[in-house]
Formats: C-alpha cells, structure tokens, sequence
C-alpha cells in the first residue's frame, strides 16, 4: 500500500527532473534507500533522511511526510492591506480612512489609476494590484467624501468600479466573504453614480460570483437571471456595453446552473448569451465587461469540459472564432486550462503540458495560482512513469506541484 511518503517522494522527483541516482546523490543517501521508499517498502525513513531528502528537493519536511499544505500565496502582509482597504469605514470608529483629505486626487487622476488597476486585474498582475488597489480605494472614498452633486456621482462610479475589482481579486484568493462585503459595497456606490443602471448590473454580477463560489448555486442563477432581465438588449440595441454586462450576468448564470446539475438550462442561458454576443460583432474588454463572439466560444468549451465531455471540448475549440477585438491574456489563459484538464483526462498528456506551458504564458501571475490547472500539473506528474525533462519541471513548479 503506498503511503504519503512514497507518493511525495516521487512526485517532488519528477517535478524536479531528478532520477532516484541523482536525488540519492544530491542527498547522500544511498539510491535503494530512495527506491524503497517510492515502491511503498518503506512506510517511514529515519528524521535525518527525510531531513536530507527533503533539503536535496528544497521542500519542508512536513510537506514530504504530507503532514501540511504547500501554500503558494501572497504575503500575509499584502493581503491585510487589502483587507483593511475593502472594509475601511467611517461608520465605524477606528477605521476611517478619511482623515488626509488634503491630498484629494482629481477625478481624471483617479479614472486614469482607476484603469491602470483594472488593466492589472485582467492580466492577471496579482501583485502589481494588490499594491495598487487599496490606495485606489482611500482615494476613491476621499474623493466621494469631499465632492457633491455630479463630481460625486462620478466618483461614486470609480469607487464601485475599485470594490469590484476588490471583489474579483478577493475571490481569486479565495476569500469569500471578503468578496461579498466588496460587492455589497460596489453595489451601494453604484446606486449613488452617475449611471446606476449599469453599475448595478455589474456590481450584481460580482455578487452572483460570490454566490457560486459560496455553493449557493439555485441563489446565483436567480439573482444573475433577473438581472439580466432587467438589462437585456432591445432586438436592435447594438450597445456593446448594455450587450456585454447582459451577457456575462447569463455566463454566471449558466455557471451556477451547470453546478446545480442542470446542463440543460444551463446550454439554453449559454445559447442566448452567445446569440446577443453575435450580435455585438466584435469582442470587447472594458470595466464593464469582457464579452463578444470569441468570449462566448470560450463559455461554450469550458461548459463541454464541466459536463464531463472532454472530446466535445476539444473539437469545440477548433471552431472557436478568432477574436475581433481585445481578449484579455487571462481569458486566453483559463481557456488554455480547461482544455488541458480535458486533454488529460482523455491522456493526451503531451498537449495537456503544452496547454498548461501556453497557459503561463499568456498569464503567468494568474494561471499559477489557478486551482484546476495545478490539479491537471498534479496529475500529469503523478502520471509520468519517469521524469519528462526540464520544461516539464519548471512547469510543475510553477503550478504549485512542488
């Protein structure tokens, strides 16, 4: 029977392109020592071997014995700051930001870091926007807090736009209710802007993700699907962003409705999302939303991969349109994820590590903090019978295997 020990052992190896010789000579142990052990004829190995193994493969001692957890995330301290940035209030004592209104940035200084930080946000910059959002939140806030009438309203807009982008980076580390309380403020900022329709709209949006990722899924579609009907393009209505915010309200509601185990219904939201992206005629990525004919393929191929069809997924993706417009990297990236896992799961594991290479690429930041495409690099290591070379251990690293 193997144990924790000797699936580790050889996984770390392989990530490393090491050969058992290599390791027990990088080690100084000796090389049946580590046979042994991955064979599961060792269930244990004396503390100074798991020391010198463990050294050799730069790994804890306890993630080789897999007694914890291999965290590949932001530092403790960045994401406090996020924290405090995302709750800061004046209502309550202690934690209002509000007290240097001296240096009140304009609104056009604001829009312009405001897109910057977004544009971070889509590339999948996490560390370039962790440091930038929390002073786009306390400039926002000031700027709210010292302006009346339409300069407020405007920056009312900013501010729910910095809370979304709160939200989304909030979800991508995995902190949920971090993220609901950014899209309930989103939302309440949106209400005061100069355009609180599709501010609305899109701040719900961040809410029903919220929602998926909290497993409440019958929750997510209806509130994604009203809002959508309250948004929905006239026949006619060529506006882009009224089209895109549309759409993607009925990807999240297709999302959920696919975790809820209703393909169905969710092939039928997907079906009319992707008629209203046709319409459109071109793929766009604004704040308000990243949508068009391109977007919508990619929504159809990653719906085939969840309901299990990996050989629908791929032949899907040979018919997915070129883009006609801008597609941000980390669209292309999760894509490239999605059918990676489905390349893998029908072992074609040589095109999986390509997809997952291609994946890194277009979005380094982001792709390796993804949770699929380092299951799929789990996988793939665990798969390979002996070691697959050097492009195959930097990528394993990079996914978090090691």
């Amino acid at each position: 029977m193997s144990s924790p020990l000797a699936e580790n052992l050889a996984r770390f190896r392989k990530a490393r392109d090491l050969s058992q010789e290599e390791l027990a000579a990088t080690a100084d142990v000796g090389v049946d020592t580590v046979s042994r052990i991955e064979r599961g004829q060792r269930q244990t190995a004396r503390p100074a071997t798991i020391a010198k193994l463990s050294r050799a493969l730069t790994v804890a001692p306890g993630a080789l014995l897999g007694l914890m957890p291999r965290i590949h995330g932001f530092p403790d301290a960045e994401v406090a700051r996020l924290r405090h940035a995302i709750t800061a209030s004046s209502e309550v004592p202690g934690l209002d930001d509000l007290a240097d209104t001296d240096g009140v940035s304009d609104w056009f200084s604001l829009a312009k870091a405001g897109h910057a930080t977004w544009q971070a946000y889509v590339d999948g910059r996490h560390s370039q926007l962790l440091h930038a959002l929390p002073i786009l939140l306390a400039d926002a806030r000031r700027c709210v807090h010292a302006t009346t009438g339409d300069a407020n309203a405007a920056a009312q807009r900013l501010l729910s736009t910095a809370y979304r982008l709160g939200a989304g980076i909030a979800g991508r580390l995995n902190l949920a209710d971090l993220a609901w309380t950014a899209a309930e403020r989103a939302l309440t900022a949106a209400r005061k802007s100069d355009d609180p329709e599709i501010g609305i709209a899109i701040s719900v949006r961040y809410l029903v993700w919220t929602l998926i990722n909290q497993g409440r899924t019958a929750d997510a579609e209806r509130v994604a699907v009203k809002a959508a009907e309250r948004i929905e393009p006239r026949m006619l209505d060529r506006d882009a962003i009224r089209a895109g915010v549309f759409g993607n309200l009925l990807f999240n509601a297709a999302n959920a409705a696919l975790r809820s185990g209703s393909g169905e219904r969710a092939h039928d939201l997907l079906a009319v999302a992707r008629s209203a992206a046709l319409r459109t005629g071109k793929d766009s990525a604004t704040e308000a939303a990243i949508f068009g004919p391109r977007v919508a393929a990619l929504q159809v191929v990653e719906h085939a991969v969840r309901l299990g069809d990996p050989e629908a997924a791929l032949r899907l993706a040979e018919k997915i349109p070129q883009p006609q417009g801008p597609v941000p990297p980390f669209w292309e990236a999760g894509h490239r994820i999605h059918l990676a896992h489905a390349a893998a799961q029908l072992r074609r594991d040589q095109l999986a590590v390509d997809l997952l290479g291609e994946a890194r690429d277009l979005a380094p930041d982001w792709a390796r903090r993804q949770p699929l495409g380092a299951a799929v690099m789990h996988d793939l290591v665990d798969k390979a019978p002996r070691r697959r070379g050097r492009r195959f251990a930097v990528l394993a690293a990079d996914y978090g295997v090691l």
